[in-house]
Order: C-alpha cells, then sequence, then structure tokens
C-alpha cells in the first residue's frame, strides 16, 4: 500500500506565488506519508492573457516554477508529478509539458500534451490552445514508487485511444491533470475518468484546478483519484488543497483477474462499409 497526495490548486498569473504554493505542498504531502504527490495542469501559470503572460514564458532550463519544484523534491525526498507548465520550446512555440521528477530532483519523464482543446461552448466560450501550443508526439510510461505511470493531459481524457496503449505499455495508474472548464467537468469530468480507470484496469489520479482564477475563467475543480474497479477513491470537491488517496497493488491484481480486458484485448480493423 502507497499514498498518493493530490493537490487542487487556483494557479494564477504570478509564477512566483504558484511555485510557493506548490513548494509548500511537497512538504505538507511528504509530512502526510506520501509517496508521490500529484499537481494540476499549468501549476506554474494560468493566464488567458497572452500579451500578458508572454514575458513569463520560459524554457526548461529557466524555468523557475520547474527549479523550485526540483529543488523542493529533492529537500524532502519526494517524487512530483508537475502536471504541466508552459514551456518554450526552441521553435518559439510552446508545449504544454508533464514532469515527473524523482526524489533527487532528477526530471524523469517529460510529457507534451497531445490533444490540443480547441472548441466553442455553449457559454459562449472559446478556446484556441493550438493558436499557441504545439501538440506532443507520442505517449509515456515511466517507472514510479506507486507503479508504471501513464501521462496525460486535460483533454487528453476524451480519447480512450491514448489510455489503452498506455495500459498496453503497462502503466497501472494513469495521471490526467486538468484545468477543466465548469460546463464540461460537470458534464464529462467524473464519467470519462471512471471510464478510463475501468477500460484499463488501473488507478487514475486526476489533479485538477479549481475556482475563480486571475485571469478571469472558472475551472471545475473535483481533483479525483479512481481504483481500477471505478471506485471513487477521493474527491476533492471544489476548495483548493491537498488530499491523500491509497493506492493497493492487491487491488489492481484482484480487478485484472476478475475482468481481465487487457487479455482479451484485439487488434481491430477498420470497419467494413455494409
Amino acid at each position: 500500500m502507497s499514498r498518493a497526495a493530490l493537490l487542487q490548486m487556483t494557479s494564477g498569473i504570478d509564477p512566483a506565488a504558484n511555485a510557493r504554493t506548490l513548494v509548500e505542498a511537497i512538504a505538507q504531502a511528504k509530512s502526510g506519508g506520501a509517496a508521490m504527490v500529484f499537481t494540476p495542469e499549468m501549476s506554474g501559470l494560468l493566464d488567458g492573457n497572452r500579451d500578458r503572460a508572454r514575458p513569463n514564458y520560459r524554457s526548461e532550463t529557466e524555468d523557475p516554477v520547474l527549479a523550485a519544484v526540483r529543488d523542493a523534491a529533492a529537500r524532502h525526498g519526494l517524487w512530483v508529478h508537475l502536471g504541466s507548465l508552459a514551456v518554450l520550446r526552441e521553435d518559439g512555440k510552446l508545449a504544454n509539458r508533464a514532469f515527473v521528477i524523482d526524489d533527487t530532483g532528477e526530471v524523469r519523464a517529460r510529457y507534451d500534451k497531445m490533444h490540443l482543446f480547441d472548441v466553442d461552448l455553449p457559454t459562449g466560450e472559446s478556446w484556441r490552445e493550438s493558436n499557441s501550443y504545439t501538440a506532443g508526439e507520442g505517449p509515456v510510461v515511466v517507472d514510479t514508487p506507486l507503479g508504471k505511470l501513464g501521462l496525460a493531459i486535460c483533454y487528453d481524457l476524451r480519447f480512450p485511444d491514448l489510455f489503452r496503449t498506455l495500459s498496453n505499455a503497462g502503466a497501472t495508474i494513469l495521471a490526467v491533470p486538468a484545468a477543466f472548464t465548469r460546463p464540461t467537468g460537470a458534464a464529462h469530468w467524473h464519467v470519462l475518468l471512471r471510464a478510463r480507470a475501468i477500460e484499463a484496469g488501473a488507478f487514475v489520479l486526476a489533479a485538477a484546478q479549481t475556482g475563480e482564477h486571475a485571469d478571469g475563467r472558472a475551472t471545475y475543480g473535483h481533483s479525483l483519484a479512481i481504483d481500477p474497479w471505478g471506485d471513487v477513491l477521493l474527491d476533492m470537491g471544489m476548495p483548493a488543497g491537498l488530499g491523500f488517496a491509497e493506492i493497493d497493488a492487491a487491488r489492481l491484481e484482484d480487478v485484472r483477474a476478475r475482468v481481465p480486458v487487457l487479455r482479451h484485448r484485439r487488434v481491430i480493423p477498420e470497419a467494413i462499409r455494409a
């Protein structure tokens, strides 16, 4: 049995303030007995005003939030899944990039969000992530103290083929950090996360943004931990803060033995038009 910590936060437009929240959460997660802490998408900066945000974009080697988190991970001896940062690429575009950092502060894995959020919602909200970001090129699985961790980010949740690939590659835990809008969160967040857990026979850990943000947006919250049977182990509701969930390897083995979906998977050919 291992313990995971999930940070639910209200990231703003000041990277230094967001970094302080992350560093404090790492210390609290360690004190709470966690083996690893998970943070939301865009933990370092959440700002829809591109002109205002632009001076805060940094390359990975120069990003102060990443540096602060790596230092805190090493000081407290704790693994961290940094849900994502807006990282400046060499070509001048941005990557929405997740990091897995070990207990010495070393980056063990990186994942760039593959599916970009380009939608128009009935509420009038319009999002064009592809205007600023370049999509990632492939899935990532990494060994962690909790097990083999498959990486995804927010809108990736709607594409089950990604999670099939991750579980085929051995993932027993799926990380889905997010900044879900309230309309889409209320409609789809719980059901999609539970479906991904059930389909993969895996734990799902989804640390989320919550509340009213400095750039004017509102996010759904409800950071979730879900077991391989689809049972919700933790639902953090709307308040910001730190939550804990137990990751039981025996539960994983039991569910996969009862419903061996991974063993029953087949390669699906193209559909025949009747």
